[in-house]
């Protein structure tokens, strides 16, 4: 064989070699880097199950907790009472109590999940006998005011409590017979606290937003010249369903795969999920704008709230001195806002009273020729088949005048006319559904005062007040 040749083959068998070693790394790499991604997802899959376990669990937790039923037992005493307003004011009901209830509890889990989300990126240490004293603190001041209910207070009377026996040595000894309050009062994070007021009342901004003006009930107030007027009490709570990662030191599941902002190292050790119910809601009265101006309104000063509680929270965290402080303003903050809405409504002239142009609409009842019609509150009745009126019996004479079929002419809410028309029937309303202003021979009109949890169970609708005026005249 001649020496070319073989050197030829050797070196044809040098590549060949070459290429099968770069082969099998190349197959090893392949092999190696899906591995990775496998051993990530599957990672993943166990986070998830882990936390739909936990999730399970907190469920559990939550549907035996009895203050999530006695948030539902308060929002069927509420709507019971606002119902009796409605009959005791107009002789018929507005709302229906069974099924605002369902709704209000429907909407107090869709905010409960937005609250659990955000806070699960913020951070909460929470201990389950502090959510209880925190609930019994909230039922011992709604004694004094229903609007007491929000965490916001109780929050802030634990936190300055909290202050006084961290100030106090001898009262945070753990074998005192004191020890079953002091004990959960000092296991109470005001950082994590602070924070989960601040992202509830940012979901109760957005409830207000999305349902407020439809708790919406219309009222007949005494105005400060000691007319009778029309207004809205807006008044709503939700029993909120909150679920949240608590970071635990011994028994919990691994380290989550991100860091909350709040707890710091404490994540290390292991989380769990924890199911507990808050309430939230809000209390309004309006004279001066319509029930969906009032409710945007009171949104937007709640996210400027919340905002300010998210900074003191972060303020409390990095100096715990000023925990005192920031509780005290949490609740002067939540009592200015109310104190501003007062004196907004103070200096403003009432809307729903009627003029020299007509009839102003107070309200409209759901299923009424009036809806069905397009009428929508705070429109003006100008004239009823061709007729101008100005007073109930101008309206009622007018409408008497074809029972059978009825024109409108509305002033709209930017002052334009329009035409409306109907046939009426023997079962429809005699004002085809219309809710007007009071005048001045209303039987009855509402205290403006807030009140306790006691007039709740009163059979009749406490806060209501004779007409004075009225009873002269008859």
């Amino acid at each position: 064989m001649k020496p070319g040749l073989l050197v030829f083959m050797f070196q044809k068998r040098c590549r060949h070699g070459t290429r099968h070693q770069d082969d099998k790394r190349s197959s090893s790499s392949k092999n190696t880097g899906a591995v990775y991604p496998y051993l990530a997802k599957e990672q993943a899959m166990n986070w998830v199950m882990e936390l739909g376990v936990q999730g399970l669990h907190a469920l559990l937790q939550l549907f035996m907790h009895p203050f999530y039923y006695a948030g539902i037992l308060f929002i069927l005493l509420q709507y019971r009472r606002q119902i009796a307003f409605e009959r005791k004011l107009f002789s018929t009901k507005l709302h229906s109590l069974l099924s605002e209830t369902w709704r209000t509890v429907l909407w107090g889990w869709i905010g409960g999940i937005a609250a659990s989300v955000v806070m699960a990126g913020v951070g909460a240490t929470i201990d389950p006998d502090a959510v209880i004293l925190i609930w019994l603190i909230s039922l011992l001041l709604i004694l004094i005011r229903v609007r007491f209910l929000c965490w916001a207070y109780a929050i802030g009377v634990i936190g300055v409590l909290q202050a006084i026996v961290l100030a106090v040595p001898a009262l945070q000894d753990s074998s005192a017979s004191w020890a079953w309050f002091t004990a959960p009062l000092l296991a109470v994070n005001m950082p994590s606290m602070l924070a989960l007021i601040a992202i509830l009342h940012l979901v109760e901004a957005m409830l207000i937003r999305r349902q407020g003006a439809r708790f919406g009930t219309p009222m007949f107030f005494e105005s400060k010249r000691g007319k009778i007027v029309g207004g809205y009490q807006l008044q709503g709570f939700w029993p909120v369903a909150l679920f949240l990662l608590v970071p635990v030191q011994n028994g919990g599941v691994g380290p989550l795969p991100w860091t909350p902002l709040l707890g710091g190292d404490l994540w290390n050790s292991g989380w769990t999920v924890i199911g507990f119910p808050v309430m939230i809601g809000f209390t309004e009265m309006t004279m001066s704008r319509l029930p969906k101006e009032k409710v945007k309104v009171s949104s937007n000063w709640l996210v400027l709230y919340s905002a300010a509680l998210l900074l003191l929270a972060g303020m409390t965290a990095l100096w715990p001195a000023l925990t005192a402080a920031a509780c005290l303003l949490c609740i002067a903050m939540h009592e200015a806002l109310i104190a501003y809405s007062r004196w907004d409504e103070a200096k403003r002239a009432p809307l729903f009273v009627h003029s020299s142009k007509g009839l102003k609409i107070l309200g409209i009842l759901p299923g009424s020729p009036a809806e069905e019609m397009g009428l929508v509150v705070g429109e003006i009745v100008h004239k009823v088949n061709g007729v101008p009126v100005r007073t109930k019996q101008e309206l009622h004479l007018a409408m008497q005048q074809n029972s059978a079929f009825c024109k409108l002419e509305v002033l709209n809410l930017v002052g334009e006319s329009k035409f409306l028309k109907r046939a009426v029937f023997s079962g429809d309303h005699h004002q085809l559904g219309i809710i007007l202003a009071p005048d001045q021979d209303a039987l009855y009109y509402a205290e403006e005062k807030q009140t306790s949890i006691w007039a709740y169970f009163r059979r009749k609708p406490a806060g209501l007040n004779n007409n004075k005026r009225n009873s002269e005249s008859m």
